[in-house]
């Protein structure tokens, strides 16, 4: 699948109220899917997810309009391969690279959506990341990535700009996360940091320096941005 990079220094996400044909015309077979898919992965939780529409890149501004859905939606217009073309998930991801260059991604867990997958601390956006009519992707990140992983804004330093990569019905809003540490030493204290938690939503972390340690379980958006990054 052919990717798109935009590097951007302004995100314009409005929330838009807005019936989703899907989410309607499709409920019997959303409803019965979720059920199928909460009955292997009992923590499963049908939230409430913001996903985006009308998507413009213009010189250093993405914009698009956001609405609002339950993840069962989400979860089976996903599974089914992104039926449509009005809709993307749009999601902010931090990019968390140590002092020596190195990426450091985490690998998801068996209970979560996406088990077996490898990237950047990341979430489809919700309710809690509206901002006076905007979706803050930033806020969004910042609080991923302390979930996920124990670090807080006042561990790296975040760069100004976006790359937004485009990749079918996902775009991918990665930012750059420095950590003024080596990439083993902050998987050292990210794993220290999972073992504290009951329920992780990270099963391991992978330190990756480059395109010799991708692995298949990388989305290629992802591996697109590293090469982009390291290159």
């Amino acid at each position: 699948m052919p990717l798109a990079i935009h590097r951007v220094t302004q995100l314009d996400l409005r929330y838009r109220p807005w019936t989703w044909p899907f989410a309607v015309e499709r409920r019997r077979q959303i409803d019965a899917h979720f059920a199928s898919r909460q009955a292997e992965k009992p923590q499963l939780w049908n939230g409430q997810v913001l996903l985006g529409r009308n998507p413009v890149f213009t010189a250093d501004r993405f914009s698009a309009e956001y609405f609002q859905t339950d993840f069962a939606s989400f979860l089976t217009w996903r599974d089914l391969g992104f039926p449509g073309d009005s809709v993307f998930n749009g999601f902010g991801m931090g990019a968390l690279r140590g002092s020596d260059g190195a990426f450091v991604l985490g690998e998801m867990a068996g209970h979560t959506a996406n088990a077996g997958r490898i990237y950047f601390p990341s979430g489809t956006p919700d309710l809690d990341d509206l901002r006076e009519g905007l979706v803050d992707i930033a806020g969004s990140v910042a609080r991923e990535v302390e979930e996920e992983t124990g670090l807080s804004a006042e561990d790296y330093r975040a760069a100004s700009h976006w790359d937004c990569i485009v990749s079918g019905a996902a775009i991918a809003m990665i930012r750059l996360l420095d950590v003024p540490i080596s990439g083993e030493a902050l998987r050292a204290k990210i794993e220290a940091n999972l073992a504290t938690q009951q329920s992780p939503e990270l099963a391991g972390i992978h330190v990756v320096r480059g395109p010799d340690d991708f692995t298949p379980a990388i989305p290629g958006f992802v591996t697109a941005f590293i090469e982009a990054a390291t290159c």
